[in-house]
């Protein structure tokens, strides 16, 4: 057999592949790959350039086929002895790499622009080279980051233009275990360094801020640890910070009277309250003015509160039953937030700049208070965005600095049961218009309402491993059918494929390592960084004195 190509070589990503033997804008390009380039050596999701006669196209294998000259090889194949199959390997039989061009650069253009033609029969294709994933993804500065390798290029960086990141709502997709938390502290890192955005992120379960550990065992930092004081962690339950031995900037308090019938609304899958509890709620409001809750909590007479409303007494019964586990959450207040309250704190750390990592403790495990918390405080930042991005409109002024909102289990919020109901469908679809977006961290994208998905700008996607979420995730894609082909080949950790609008084309990359190194690069821009000996002294001395 052939050995130009040893196993276990690398390949020369000068030497052609193979040949362009046919194809069409709509289907992409056929290459006929030489037989030293066996299909093996080959990946679905390589990235490759095209020469044509005019352009340079690049674009990603998304398809593998053995093919034949003959259409009775499949019969004789077996019989063939090694010398024949030697021979007959790369004439009568051979190899077939799909590809789509996305991007192609003349030599009079300076950057890519999108490809809208193809290049003729026999053209040369090539595995790219580190020039090539320059020229397309540009260089780490003060807007890019770098975001991982391509599929064996371990020395080149695809970088993310954070700068249009922050333009549209994006997602980090996956099933659990590939390491979605580990792309999402890459990201948040970089919004933070390059100061394009501030950054909201509620913590479900308290590993974002401080440090945690990863599930194959080792510790792993979290933002506090990286970016020092450009990071405040805000937490829902005190006792848990010093049960961690951690510090934390402020404790969160919410009154009762901050509670809307549009929380409930978001609640009513989880606390499986009705349509019927969720109109009694605004009726509720009418009568007991801002303090509903704990008014209709404290209710003796039932009975004459349904007559009083024109509300079915079973009704309020079963509402009353679902919201007594309010009850159980030490951050809601009953007399109201004494002082300053918590949107307005995050506010003024938001203001300076600064990004807020809020825990939610031991109700982490709690649905129904993630999803209280993320909404109340959500809907009330947002009002204050919108009113800001108006005035400054008005008068000329300046533009609130943009704010990226994380948060995970995204389908519970936009299902397309509440997607027109909540306050997150409303940003997911405004895109930027008042400067506030989304980045939605999820294993079950099948659960979001499509809508929205289609208004997903940028989407980073790990391995999926049921249809309806790999359908769900493609949703408004451009080549949805060979991205799916691609998504499908990804390995089950550190592997990603990643498109829409921070990067100019679809590329599949081996995400960049969440170590020491990591933390070396990052902290060396911050510095009010302390040491992790010195910030645990720190916080010993902040919570026991």
């Amino acid at each position: 057999m052939n050995n130009d190509f040893p196993f276990g070589e690398e390949v020369d990503p000068a030497s052609p592949i193979g040949v362009v033997v046919g194809g069409s804008v709509s289907r992409g390009l056929e290459v006929r790959l030489h037989a030293g380039a066996a299909a093996e050596e080959l990946k679905v999701g390589t990235f490759v350039t095209v020469q044509g006669q005019q352009s340079r196209f690049f674009g990603i294998v998304t398809d593998l086929d053995l093919a034949s000259a003959d259409p009775r090889f499949a019969a004789t194949a077996p019989n063939a002895s090694p010398a024949i199959a030697d021979i007959l390997s790369g004439t009568s039989a051979f190899a077939i790499a799909k590809v789509t061009p996305t991007l192609a650069l003349s030599s009079m253009e300076e950057a890519p622009k999108p490809a809208r033609s193809l290049p003729g029969h026999f053209a040369k294709v090539r595995r790219a080279t580190n020039d090539d994933v320059q020229a397309v993804f540009g260089s780490e500065d003060d807007r890019h980051v770098f975001i991982g390798s391509p599929l064996d290029m371990e020395d080149s960086r695809v970088c993310l233009d954070l700068a249009e990141l922050v333009k549209r709502s994006n997602g980090v997709f996956g099933k659990s275990g590939t390491g979605k938390s580990f792309l999402t502290r890459i990201l948040l890192a970089g919004l933070a360094q390059r100061n394009v955005a501030t950054n909201l992120i509620f913590d479900m379960h308290s590993e974002y801020g401080w440090g945690a550990r990863s599930e194959t065992g080792y510790e792993v930092k979290g933002l506090k640890q990286i970016a020092g004081a450009r990071v405040a962690v805000a937490s829902l339950d005190e006792e848990d910070a010093r049960r961690r031995g951690v510090s934390t900037d402020f404790i969160v308090q919410i009154g009762y009277d901050e509670i809307e019938p549009e929380d409930i609304a978001i609640l009513a899958p989880t606390l499986n309250i009705t349509d019927l509890g969720v109109q009694a709620a605004y009726s509720l409001v009418r009568h007991f003015k801002n303090n509903w809750v704990s008014s209709f909590l404290a209710i003796d007479d039932m009975q004459g509160l349904a007559e009083q409303l024109h509300e079915s007494q079973s009704t309020l019964d079963a509402l009353r039953r679902r919201l007594a586990q309010f009850q159980r959450f030490g951050f809601l207040s009953e007399g109201g937030v004494q002082g300053k309250g918590a949107v307005a704190t995050l506010m003024d750390y938001l203001d300076r700049g600064i990004h807020v990592v809020l825990e939610f403790g031991r109700y982490g495990d709690n649905l129904a208070a993630y999803l209280l918390v993320a909404n109340l405080i959500t809907r009330r930042i947002h009002d204050q965005y919108r009113r800001r991005t108006e005035e400054a409109l008005a008068s000329s002024g300046k533009e609130p600095l943009p704010l990226v909102i994380t948060i995970e289990e995204a389908h519970r919020f936009l299902s397309p049961q509440l997607a027109n109901q909540t306050i997150f469908g409303t940003i997911a679809r405004e895109m930027r218009k008042y400067h506030v977006t989304l980045l939605v961290v999820d294993q079950r994208p099948s659960g979001i309402d499509q809508e929205v998905m289609s208004q997903v700008g940028t989407r980073i996607i790990c391995q999926l491993d049921n249809d309806r979420d790999v359908d769900a995730v493609l949703t408004g894609a451009p080549g949805a059918r060979e991205l799916k082909t691609v998504l499908s080949r990804l390995e089950a950790q550190q592997q990603a494929l990643i498109f829409g609008h921070a990067l100019p084309m679809p590329v599949v990359v081996r995400t960049r390592n969440y170590d020491q190194s990591f933390y070396s690069e990052f902290s060396g821009d911050f510095d009010d960084v302390l040491t992790v000996e010195a910030q645990r002294k720190k916080d010993k001395e902040d919570l026991f004195g």
